[in-house]
């Protein structure tokens, strides 16, 4: 065994100060883009339900009480159909037909050394069969243990060591059983000098053909130890941590004779260098998968400041970490800045960038030395049989809030532009718009909005989701388009007269030159908060499902950020209705976006919220005319918003408080105007 401590550094020859061009200031808003809401949705079907688990110790952390901390879901590479879950609080379950049971106790088997009640990633982190193992019975463990409870020896260490992680091989003697039975023993363990960020996923490459360089070759994402900022250790190719490895369990060549260096491995033969590393400036690699189709390696990487993002990764790459965040300069020297992301330089080389990011978006006053509540949960390229839109889709999200993520596999390219982002819709069997956090509050203990959202697939490729939160699994077993139904097929197009319209304040109003015009802005009334000024369309009958389709014009300018028009839809009273608020401001709850009065202060409703900064991309940014589009259907509460013919909406909600009503335009506190409107739906009554 072997001790590497920070002294024994090899540090990169890029972690200097970067030369930045002339003085580029901070970066402010590293990814302005939010995600673009699509109008595909995944149906999910309830697959597993599995048992309450407990931490030990005893948990201090409210983050970790969760019903079972499952981790990720995966088929047995044998053709029995088994499918196993770990569970970090210490069993491996193999799940047959949706349910579970027990198959190995890893928290008794390393009694009283193992925890997993401090830090999120602690405890049975992860499993991974050997592509044989119906053959030869192997496969491997991560758990964790504390440094103070062993006296066993790190192979690698940080400086200072609070726990050790810890990578197993077992072989059954039976592989068929269901129950393990058979030895183990240890191959590698890393000293961490904190409590998080450490040995995350550990996998074989799915891809990789008997006989092939890769097959049997076990990848382990080993994480930064969590020690901050100045943690030089991920650009240290003395050390593991921060880096993406490759071993080979097979031989015994490595500097503890427990398991072999791969020869084809990048840094093999560099003096100092661990040749175990395969990439590395890494923060906290969390999840990684192979694209079955083009082999391709794609990481989700847990950022610091304010980037999430997936890579592409390749032998040798160098992610940047802590000198670069994602596709920025990472400003390592001021303890409790806010403005740490800085542009590339002109000089800039040697990087890895990611092939898709987003950003954090914290509320207006964050202390940005705390947690901002968003962290990117990797996923995999789908390429199963039973949802074909989704093929060649990217599927991940995000861990904590539970937004489900693609992205076009084929836009994921290294040197080009980061692929768009999109938020899928979720649907229960059957066909009710729900959000992650509908799904995992039922039963869930601690935070009702952390989903603590995973991802896994079977042999065949299909779509697992998971939720710590109530330690369920849900299968992605086919799609639908939101907000699909027909409104209905009676149609009107009023003129734009007087006698048309009820508007809040008639003075206020013109009906000239086939348009609606509000000349003047509202002023504020008594009741609740709601928009200032609108006209209701009396002509035409009430409606339940409708579809609102007219052009609509902001007569502010530019100048004004807080800009907006309104089309009002399901009206009752004064008092009563929804309303889409269309804006080119997006940071503040207020604006852009799909909102309910119901005798109260409005109440915004749309999904695209982030409950902290920001809402949907801007809708309108300039004085011309768009195409906009509002369509409720009232038996399943979908509520969609689209701008300028897009086929996917840019803000969806679900709400079934207002099930008729008429419809409307205006403004909260501004000047806009409205022409060509058609409505479309059913009459109610």
């Amino acid at each position: 065994m072997r001790r590497i401590l920070l002294a024994l550094a090899l540090v990169s020859t890029l972690v200097g100060a970067p030369a930045y061009a002339a003085d580029p200031g901070p970066v402010h808003d590293p990814i302005p883009t939010e995600p673009v809401t699509s109008k595909l949705g995944l149906v999910l079907t309830e697959y597993a339900q599995f048992p309450e688990s407990e931490t030990n110790p005893p948990l201090i952390d409210q983050r970790l009480n969760r019903v079972a901390r499952i981790n990720t879901i995966m088929e047995l590479p044998d053709g029995s159909g088994r499918r196993a879950v770990p569970d970090l609080n210490g069993n491996l379950y193999l799940v047959k037909n949706g349910v579970p049971s027990v198959y190995l106790d890893v928290a008794a088997t390393f009694a009283p050394q193992f925890f997993s009640g401090r830090g999120l990633g602690q405890g049975f982190g992860y499993v991974a069969f050997h592509p044989d193992f119906k053959r030869n019975g192997l496969f491997y463990t991560i758990h964790t243990e504390q440094a103070a409870a062993t006296t066993a020896v790190p192979d690698y260490a940080q400086a200072t060591v609070l726990y050790h992680g810890v990578i197993n091989e077992w072989k059954a003697t039976d592989p068929a059983a269901d129950t393990f039975a058979g030895t183990h023993r240890e191959l590698l363990r890393i000293g961490f000098g904190g409590q998080i960020h450490g040995i995350q996923e550990i996998n074989f490459n799915p891809t990789a053909r008997k006989g092939s360089a890769d097959y049997g070759q076990l990848y382990l994402a080993v994480g930064d130890g969590g020690l901050g900022v100045n943690n030089g250790d991920p650009q240290n190719l003395a050390l593991p941590h921060g880096k993406l490895l490759r071993i080979d369990p097979a031989l015994r060549n490595a500097p503890n004779g427990k398991y072999g260096i791969p020869p084809s491995n990048p840094f093999v033969g560099v003096p100092g260098a661990a040749g175990e590393i395969y990439s590395y400036g890494y923060r906290d690699p969390h999840r990684f998968s192979w694209d079955r189709a083009t082999g391709r390696l794609y990481l989700g990487h847990i950022g610091e400041h304010a980037i999430e993002a997936i890579y592409e990764v390749r032998a040798g790459d160098n992610m940047g970490w802590s000198e670069r965040e994602g596709a920025f300069v990472f400003d390592k020297t001021p303890a409790t800045a806010c403005d740490r992301l800085f542009p590339l330089p002109a000089d800039d080389s040697g990087y890895t960038y990611p092939v898709a990011a987003y950003d954090h978006n914290p509320a207006p006053g964050w202390n940005c030395t705390s947690d901002v509540g968003v962290a990117v949960a990797g996923g995999f390229v789908y390429r199963g049989r039973d949802v074909p839109a989704l093929r060649g889709k990217y599927v991940f999200g995000d861990l904590v809030d539970g937004r489900v993520l693609y992205t076009e596999a084929s836009e994921m390219r290294r040197g080009r532009a980061p692929a768009t982002i999109h938020r899928l819709n979720l649907f229960t069997p059957a066909g009710t718009p729900v959000r992650m956090q509908d799904l995992s509050a039922p039963g869930a203990p601690g935070d009702p909005n952390r989903v603590d959202l995973r991802f896994g697939t079977d042999a065949r490729g299909e779509l697992y989701i998971l939720a710590k939160a109530n330690g369920k699994i849900w299968k992605v077993t086919g799609t639908r388009t939101f907000a699909a139904a027909s409104a209905g097929h009676t149609r009107i197009a009023p003129a734009p007269s007087a006698a048309n319209w009820a508007p809040v304040t008639p003075a206020k109003w013109q009906f000239t030159n086939g348009q609606v015009i509000l000349a003047e802005a509202g002023s504020e009334r008594p009741g609740p908060r709601r928009p200032f000024e609108y006209a209701v369309l009396n002509a035409g009958p009430v409606w339940t499902s409708v579809d609102i389709r007219a052009e609509v014009r902001l007569d502010e300018p530019v100048t004004l950020t807080n800009r907006d028009v309104i089309i009002v839809f399901g009206y009752q009273s004064d008092t009563q209705f929804y309303y889409a608020h269309l804006s080119t401001d997006n940071t503040i709850l207020p604006h852009n976006g799909i909102f309910k009065v119901n005798n109260a202060d409005r109440e915004r409703i749309d999904y695209q919220w982030n409950g902290r900064s920001r809402g949907a991309n801007p809708a309108i940014v300039d004085e011309k005319f768009h195409d906009v589009r509002v369509k409720h259907l009232p038996a399943t509460g979908e509520i969609a918003v689209y701008v300028d013919g897009r086929s996917d909406p840019l803000m969806t909600a679900r709400d079934t408080t207002f099930t008729s009503g008429r419809v409307g335009f205006g403004s909260f506190d501004n000047r806009g105007r409205l022409r060509d409107l058609v409505v479309t739906g059913t009459p109610a009554g």
